[in-house]
């Protein structure tokens, strides 16, 4: 089993008054030749957008990329012609392809906003840009993995589709309760909220670890938790 660790405090920040993000991997100005990716998922940010503020249009090309709300609302407008909020409770996916453009924005006057973005690199260039979201029943992840994405071409029941042979998953673990991760890939755990143990690796609030060569691990909270897993190919 190879692991690798990041806890919270390592990561890099970009505080710009109205957007503060956590970068778990080199991103913008954070430059971290350590931390470049974990196969093939790129970007794992952790933003907190202040009132009526947001992110101006602005373009992706080849990147499937990922936004799931942790608190608050963000309103995403795209070059696709979608218009829509994304809430928490709600995965959404975008597949850059050949190009898009889009902006997100936070419309409350008083509350900020938290969402996680991954970015997860394709396994085919230039497709046509895709978009999706939708609502996932919070009871349907309570001590239990929740696939939340998956492959295309490997369809799970439910999931929104990417271009990568990846699984991002949720879970909402009572304290100690315990349970099997079957790895397909290497496995990626960040901790949204609570206490883990991934594999024996201690796990506090936005810490994560990285699991590779092993079939399986054992997850159990030491707290009540909430716990994100992607799932990537490491080449």
């Amino acid at each position: 089993m190879k692991k690798t660790i990041h806890k919270a405090n390592t990561r890099g920040l970009a505080n710009h008054g109205w957007l503060k993000s956590y970068h778990t991997f080199s991103f913008a100005r954070y430059q971290n030749p350590e931390r470049m990716n974990f196969g093939m998922l790129r970007v794992l940010n952790d933003d907190l957008v202040q009132p009526n503020m947001g992110f101006g249009t602005h373009p992706h090309k080849n990147m499937e990329i990922i936004s799931i709300p942790i608190s608050g609302a963000l309103s995403h407008k795209d070059s696709m012609g979608n218009k829509r909020a994304i809430e928490v409770g709600e995965v959404q996916v975008m597949s850059a392809g050949t190009g898009v453009t889009h902006s997100e924005f936070n419309d409350s006057k008083t509350e900020p906003t938290n969402f996680l973005q991954l970015w997860i690199f394709p396994e085919q260039d230039d497709v046509a840009p895709y978009y999706n979201q939708k609502k996932f029943p919070v009871e349907d992840r309570k001590n239990k993995f929740q696939t939340v994405v998956a492959p295309r071409d490997k369809q799970i029941k439910g999931a929104l589709p990417i271009h990568q042979q990846a699984y991002i998953s949720l879970i909402d673990l009572d304290e100690n309760f315990e349970i099997d991760y079957e790895l397909k890939n290497g496995a990626y755990f960040f901790l949204i909220e609570g206490a883990v143990l991934v594999a024996d690796e201690k796990l506090e609030e936005r810490d994560a670890v990285g699991i590779e060569d092993v079939e399986k691990v054992i997850v159990k909270a030491t707290k009540n938790s909430k716990l994100l897993v992607v799932d990537v190919p490491m080449i």
